[in-house]
């Protein structure tokens, strides 16, 4: 795609015409997020394309977050009367004064990548993303410049947060700029949602669209120094609502009830050595021979509930999957004394406590604010003597945020428990966590 600013814009009319029969963006994201990370590539692109979505989900409670990649200091190249640096420091004053209009109290954050060279920063993106993602908890939505707008660092910055949105399974709002400018509805594969703004979401947009001066106005009456943003192109982002492609990831729910649609065994726990394997040394490493009340879940099956029935008072087993749990219940038989609950931690973390506490291959498929929560409710649930197995994949889990490393790793970093004993090798890992101190089975029994 090649196009200038200076190019005839596409008539507005034609593309509220098109926009007319768009659905709505509650359609498929009902509600709003905890949070909002807004990724940018300069600034402007924020407000241009998600001003009045911050405007309006800030006003209603969600915490917002503004990473906007370079400074800008490309904008006018051929300018005689403003260098690079004076542009890049008018920049940043132009973009905290727009995003303080749009939502006083979101943090803004400038990497000070190069204006025009995000292709080769990738890795520095999806650091800021990361990291931003990871600092806070409750649900996210993360809205970026649209991954095909034209431009090389707005389709940078777009490949890059929908690779990371994808990979910590968090919906993405692509919002386009410059399609206005050159492209058609037909362009949009899969077409656009749009948000309808509130009065004073557009009157909060219309404010932080003037904050940014270099790009509304000419910077002098000098060559090189003219409008960036004229009338034409200004005039498709002052329309009553804004426009995004959205991608929602299937839940986790739908993911594993295709699997137990496909297979009443997915991971053949029943037929491979490898789990028998497995299984066999988990149970070998419990530090105890009998137990009170266990949890484990992510059950599925039931082929290690089965084990822990024989080793325990009671069982609270459970599985986001109802085919699971079905084939679990079949499995256990109705006099097991099994509790099976159908819901996915940490949201549906049963009450109580536990003396015994298996999470086991199911860690990696939680996002990682859901594992800081994970952890804190396994520890705050553990009888005084309790035990926690942790046993997980070591290989890379397509489509999923976390590896199992990750898992025990964060466990062993935020729970406050200890280590009494651990197995590694190359495909799976097994760590035993207890309340401190760790004393051995052997101390325990008086034997040192």
């Amino acid at each position: 795609m090649t196009f200038t600013h200076q190019d005839a814009s596409r008539d507005e009319a034609l593309w509220l015409d098109a926009l007319n029969d768009a659905p709505e963006l509650t359609a498929v994201l009902p509600g709003i997020p905890d949070r909002l990370l807004v990724l940018a590539a300069h600034p402007d692109d924020e407000t241009l394309g998600a001003g009045g979505l911050i405007a309006a989900l800030a006003a209603a409670g969600t915490s917002v977050d503004v990473i906007v990649a370079t400074a800008g200091e490309a904008s006018h190249p051929d300018s005689d009367t403003h260098t690079p640096q004076r542009l890049a420091e008018i920049r940043e004053r132009e973009l905290r004064d727009a995003v303080a209009a749009l939502a006083p109290g979101a943090r803004v954050q400038l990497l000070g990548l190069p204006d025009g060279g995000l292709a080769g920063c990738r890795d520095a993106l999806s650091r800021a993303l990361r990291e931003t993602a990871e600092a806070g908890t409750g649900s996210l939505w993360i809205a970026a410049p649209w991954r095909s707008d034209g431009h090389t660092d707005h389709d940078t910055a777009g490949e890059t947060a929908a690779g990371f949105a994808e990979s910590a399974r968090i919906p993405l709002l692509e919002y386009p700029i410059w399609l206005w400018h050159w492209g058609t509805p037909q362009d949009v594969p899969g077409g656009l949602h749009v948000f309808p703004l509130t009065q004073e979401a557009e009157q909060a947009k219309r404010a932080a669209m003037a904050a940014h001066r270099s790009q509304v106005k000419p910077l002098s009456d000098q060559p090189g120094d003219e409008v960036l943003l004229a009338a034409d192109v200004l005039a498709h982002f002052e329309r009553p609502f804004e426009s995004f492609s959205v991608t929602v990831p299937r839940s986790a729910r739908t993911v594993f009830e295709e699997l137990y649609a496909g297979s009443s065994d997915p991971w053949n726990f029943e037929g491979s050595f490898y789990e028998h394997r497995k299984r066999a040394l988990t149970l070998a490493m419990l530090p105890r021979d009998r137990f009170g009340r266990v949890f484990e879940p992510g059950c599925s099956i039931g082929v290690l509930t089965e084990e822990l029935v024989r080793r325990s008072d009671s069982v609270t087993a459970m599985d986001i999957s109802a085919r699971a749990l079905d084939l679990a219940a079949q499995r256990l038989g109705p006099d097991a004394g099994v509790e099976l609950l159908e819901g996915s931690i940490p949201e549906n973390w049963p009450e109580g406590t536990f003396d015994l506490v298996v999470i086991s291959e199911i860690g990696y498929f939680l996002t990682p604010a859901q594992l800081r929560e994970t952890v804190r409710r396994t520890a705050a649930s553990l009888a005084p003597n309790g035990v926690l197995v942790l046993c997980h994949w070591r290989h890379p889990n397509e489509g999923w945020p976390l590896a199992g490393d990750d898992v025990h790793e964060a466990f062993l970093r935020l729970s406050g428990l200890e280590r009494l004993s651990a197995h590694s090798e190359e495909d799976f890992r097994i760590d035993v966590l207890v309340p401190p101190p760790a004393e051995s089975v052997a101390r325990r029994e008086g034997l040192l």
